[in-house]
């Protein structure tokens, strides 16, 4: 069993300032990469950042120079800086990971997803 858990939601005024956090649990060989996305009330599911194994990131051109991803490998945690918020950054935000759990005596690559965690941002 693999486990994601975010945190660091909430609720913050225009050019504010969160940072969420996603542990990853269980049964982990190797985390390929892990990713925030967010999902906004009548909108599809993007991608907002990524942080592959090597290290290398990727943001989505709405949010580049604003947040910032980073991870913890030790602790198999991924973090999002969001600055300089606006209210079109409001939405849900979901923890990914792409990564390889055992399963019994042997290994299987996939994507897992957090539960979401709401950020909202007022004008």
């Amino acid at each position: 069993q693999v486990r994601l858990v975010e945190s660091g939601g909430g609720s913050v005024q225009a050019g504010g300032s969160l940072r969420l956090s996603c542990a990853a649990s269980g049964s982990i060989f190797r985390i390929n990469a892990m990713g925030w996305y967010r999902q906004a009330p009548g909108k599809e599911r993007e991608l907002v950042a990524i942080i592959i194994s090597g290290g290398s990131t990727n943001y989505a051109d709405s949010v580049k120079g604003r947040f910032t991803i980073s991870r913890d490998n030790a602790k198999n945690t991924v973090f999002l800086q969001m600055n300089s918020l606006t209210p079109e950054d409001t939405a849900v935000y979901y923890c990914n990971a792409d990564l390889t759990a055992y399963v019994g005596d042997d290994v299987n690559r996939r994507d897992f997803w957090g539960q979401g965690t709401q950020v909202t941002v007022s004008s």
